[in-house]
């Protein structure tokens, strides 16, 4: 498979989890990926961590936004979304 798959992960507040989430999906057998970061307006330090992840990684690409919840980030996430499959992963995971 050569099809470039999407990978959309919203951001709020989970400073403590999101580098070893960034780290798990980086580390994936699978190269041919892009991973939207969504950050739905943290308030803690999420935010720096994905940009220093996304100045290490081009897959990586960072957004901000206002809270708006998950749906919102989803949907956000979904509309820069350029992969022909898309997968979800929540930050925390």
């Amino acid at each position: 498979m050569d099809r470039l798959v999407s990978i959309i992960v919203p951001v709020f507040n989970v400073e403590v989890f999101i580098k070893n989430c960034l780290e798990s999906i980086i580390e994936q057998t699978y190269k041919k990926i892009e991973i939207i970061v969504v950050d739905d307006g943290s308030t803690d330090s999420s935010g720096i961590i994905c940009q220093e992840f996304a100045v290490k990684d081009s897959r990586i690409k960072v957004y901000k936004k206002n809270n708006g919840g998950l749906m919102s980030a989803w949907v956000y996430g979904l509309n820069k979304a350029k992969g022909e499959y898309i997968a979800f992963v929540d930050g925390d995971d």
